[in-house]
């Protein structure tokens, strides 16, 4: 089982877009993530830990203007976080082992998944192709990944 960390080398080498969601808990633009209309097979790994944090095969459009998810690949990998700024009640969501903000979880997603709509920052992840998947060390997530092209 490969180990997951806040690797500095990887924090030093962000774009500052990329540092400040993930660092400083910040938001892209609505509609300008690199990843919101990505439709390849493969996996979302977080930008600075590369723990495995969502599936291709869970991504849907929602509208909402970032990648949105209805469940994370690893739900450990996933904290869950009360987040009351903005003067409301949200659900902030971090990984695990890089402490990354991501985004927040809301309850309007799709009922027939579980009602979830994890909302994430493409700033906060890197995609990797499911041609690309095994040499890269994901090969064990293989079967949660479905060609949505």
């Amino acid at each position: 089982m490969p180990t997951y960390t806040k690797n500095p080398d990887r924090i030093a080498a962000l774009s500052p877009e990329e540092f400040h969601v993930t660092q400083q808990s910040g938001t892209e633009r609505p509609g300008t993530g690199k990843l919101l209309d990505n439709k390849q097979p493969g996996i979302y790994v977080d930008i600075v830990s590369g723990e495995p944090l969502f599936a291709s095969a869970d991504k849907y459009e929602s509208g909402c203007g970032w990648p949105s998810f209805t469940k994370p690949i690893e739900p450990a990998h996933v904290a869950e976080i009360e987040d009351r700024s903005l003067g409301m009640i949200r659900t902030e969501v971090r990984s695990t082992h890089g402490d990354s903000h991501l985004g927040h979880v809301f309850p309007d997603g799709p009922r027939e998944t579980g009602g979830l709509r994890y909302c994430i920052n493409s700033a906060s992840l890197r995609f990797i192709h499911r041609d690309d998947m095994q040499a890269e060390g994901y090969g064990e997530y293989l079967d949660q990944v479905e060609d949505l092209a």
